[in-house]
């Protein structure tokens, strides 16, 4: 969401805010974190705002691919594997980030989804972003039929599960 962090401008900030207070249809905004810089302060600010006004929200880790596979262009399921500890742990300091924002009202629903615009696993697909849609429609209500299929998605759990 425009309005915060680098290169943002104030005004959108507060436009967005009040977009989010008045917008009834709103079922869940997507908060997104840089997985490799993890949750910076004006994260922590916007993440406070949205628990102080009960906005129903969800994190997602953004960028994994330069945890995954950092400063390379080409992936490889080797480096894969070798660095999948490495987002466990980052994911593991987001969510103790996300812990210790002070601030009363509802936490970030449902499970750190992670995801990433540029790495591309099997035919092209786009990391995690199949998992982000999902966590989307199933935000508003869209339940599976036998006729979808869809991965996990890539949370500490699965990602827990994967490394046994």
């Amino acid at each position: 969401m425009p309005g915060y962090g680098f290169g943002s401008h104030a005004d959108w900030g507060d436009e967005i805010m009040k977009y989010l207070l008045k917008r009834k249809q709103l079922v869940r905004a997507f908060v997104l974190i840089d997985a490799h810089h993890g949750c910076k302060r004006s994260d922590q600010t916007l993440l406070a705002a949205l628990r102080q006004n009960a906005i129903s929200h969800q994190v997602v880790a953004s960028k994994i691919d330069r945890v995954l596979f950092p400063g390379r262009k080409q992936h490889s399921e080797r480096l894969l594997k070798a660095n999948t500890p490495d987002l466990l742990r980052k994911f593991e300091e987001i969510q103790e980030q996300l812990n210790f924002i002070e601030s009363e009202g509802p936490r970030p629903l449902g499970e750190l989804i992670g995801c990433s615009a540029e790495a591309s696993i099997e035919n092209g697909k786009r990391l995690g972003i199949n998992n982000l849609r999902w966590a989307v429609l199933a935000a508003t209500g869209f339940s599976t039929t036998n006729d979808i299929s869809y991965s996990l998605p890539i949370t500490n759990e699965n990602i827990k599960s994967a490394m046994d």
